[in-house]
């Protein structure tokens, strides 16, 4: 017998097709970031399918985690930038 249910991970992937299918019907400047979201949605799957069951709230989860990366690297380089014009 098989699965009856989807995992997180295959659901997660899904949710990333989708997302990625959509940003091609966005406006050219747009389809790069709706690509990034879509990848950004993978990139926790497997942690996120020990704690989380629903593809969805994994996704998003996993952007926000990519999110907050990306701004804290920003703000390290705000600093090292200001800090070198001393």
């Amino acid at each position: 017998m098989g699965r009856s249910f989807e995992s997180v991970r295959m659901g997660v992937q899904e949710v990333s097709d989708r997302w990625a299918r959509a940003g091609r019907a966005m406006k050219k400047e747009d389809q790069a970031y709706a690509l990034e979201l879509a990848q950004m949605a993978k990139k926790h799957s497997s942690e996120a399918f020990y704690a989380l069951d629903d593809p969805l709230e994994a996704a998003i989860f996993s952007v926000l985690v990519e999110l907050l990366k990306e701004r804290k690297d920003q703000s390290k380089r705000e600093r090292v930038d200001v800090e070198g014009r001393k």
